[in-house]
């Protein structure tokens, strides 16, 4: 009878979350992970076939870990289309605050974990992942009775472009939240949301 693998496919990907936000993508390597866990070299390629699909696993695994939760927020059965807006700007601040490491993975982007050599069944998962979050988005603008060639981009800035960028002056340079992050991604995004566009002069 076979022994059970002493390491989770889990665990692999916990260790590769930990070295990214330590060295960045560069130092999620095959045995960089092994070492993390006190593992073999060889139990990591049991689990992943080389560098490239441990990469894609540890960014999509983070990804979707951040897109559902998002998801939740934006689309709460209790909330109005104002309510779910704001609360999802405020859950990019605080998702963050709550999950350092996984934010630093994210803030790297995908194309540092080697998105251009991911096998296609990785590619259309992370497509897939995308299309959700971009149909919340338009769904939520025509719950705002936001139309126009500009409303995909005012709801995408005020809910993911402003509070990441938030997110991302503070977190880059290895420092910490403030605490009124939240509030300030919250009075970006309703202000995005509900005051007009500056109507540009004429020629």
């Amino acid at each position: 009878m076979a022994r059970p693998a002493r390491f989770t496919i889990d665990q692999f990907l916990d260790a590769a979350v930990r070295r990214a936000a330590a060295a960045g993508p560069a130092g999620v390597t095959m045995s960089a992970v092994a070492s993390e866990l006190a593992a073999p070299s060889g139990s990591v390629y049991h689990r992943f076939a080389g560098r490239t699909e441990l990469l894609a696993q540890t960014w999509l695994r983070t990804v979707e870990n951040f897109q559902e939760s998002y998801l939740a927020v934006l689309q709460a059965a209790d909330c109005d289309a104002a309510r779910a807006a704001r609360g999802a700007a405020r859950h990019v601040v605080a998702w963050s605050r709550a999950h350092p490491e996984q934010t630093a993975v994210l803030l790297h982007g995908a194309d540092a974990f080697d998105r251009a050599h991911w096998p296609a069944p990785h590619r259309r998962r992370a497509e897939l992942g995308n299309q959700r979050v971009h149909s919340a988005l338009a769904a939520l603008a025509d719950a705002l009775d936001l139309h126009g060639p500009e409303a995909a981009d005012r709801v995408s800035l005020a809910l993911i472009d402003l509070p990441l960028a938030l997110v991302r002056r503070h977190l880059r340079g290895g420092g910490v939240l403030p605490a009124h992050a939240e509030d300030l991604a919250e009075q970006g995004a309703a202000a995005l949301l509900t005051g007009p566009l500056a109507t540009p002069p004429a020629r």
